[in-house]
């Protein structure tokens, strides 16, 4: 999956750079239905961790805003978030400095960096605010809720009362 192993860039002076392509299928992430991501990351040694960064592009599923069916969403971001250790590379002890706070994200204990939850959490963010499961999309029947991707419903459409008046003098001219 998005694991690297960054043993050795942690070993390597600040500013050190790796890149890597990603074009990775696995099994459906949670909320978004992530399963397919492709990219390009570049992992850089800072003073404390890794700098991963990079343009990248997922899947992701949501409820299209008019018929409420689900819909495929592609998401664009570029990622940009340090990892830190929790062991240290030269002695293997752990660490608890103060910069391995709550909410970062972090190295596991063999020093593989994980991007999984940051994919989750980038495609979350970039899901469109009124996804769409086509442009066309006819939306849902306002009388009756029907689909009306699956064709006409039979509903009359409804008439504003405000208008009664009106129609009216349509009916005494026909």
């Amino acid at each position: 999956e998005m694991r690297f192993n960054v043993s050795q860039l942690l070993k390597d002076s600040v500013g050190s750079r790796r890149s890597y392509p990603l074009d990775e299928t696995f099994d459906a992430l949670q909320e978004t239905g992530t399963s397919r991501v492709r990219g390009q990351v570049t992992l850089t040694r800072t003073d404390v961790g890794v700098w991963i960064s990079g343009p990248i592009e997922a899947n992701a599923f949501s409820t299209c805003s008019r018929c409420l069916n689900p819909a495929e969403c592609p998401v664009h971001f570029s990622i940009d978030e340090e990892y830190l250790p929790t062991v240290d590379i030269a002695g293997g002890g752990a660490i608890t400095a103060p910069e391995v706070n709550e909410g970062a994200f972090i190295l596991d204990p063999n020093h593989i960096l994980d991007l999984t939850e940051a994919v989750r959490q980038y495609a979350i963010i970039n899901l469109p605010m009124k996804p769409l499961c086509r442009q066309d999309c006819a939306g849902l029947c306002s009388t009756c809720g029907a689909n009306l991707n699956d064709g006409g419903c039979g509903c009359s459409a409804p008439v504003d009362s405000r208008w009664s008046p009106l129609l009216g003098l349509l009916a005494v001219n026909e």
